[in-house]
């Protein structure tokens, strides 16, 4: 499932985390802490997660093999 729609289907998923997480957060003096602490914590997994996942699906370097001849190399 390495294609461009990932991206899409994981922000999904972390927005219906982040929606039970308001919804389901207990009761008390310290929701507002439960429901700041929970929906950062996966706002932050899925941003690390989304720029893991697009620097490797689309480099910003090209990988070059330095084992060829010189003769072989086509710039």
């Amino acid at each position: 499932m390495a294609n461009g729609w990932s991206i899409f289907i994981g922000l999904a998923v972390v927005a219906a985390m982040c929606a039970a997480a308001w919804i389901f957060s207990p009761k008390g003096e310290n929701q507002v802490l439960w429901r700041s602490s929970l929906i950062l914590s996966f706002v932050s997994c899925y941003l690390m997660w989304a720029i893991t996942f697009l620097a490797q699906l689309h480099p910003l370097i090209e990988p070059r093999r330095s084992d060829l001849r010189p003769e072989y190399i086509h710039h």
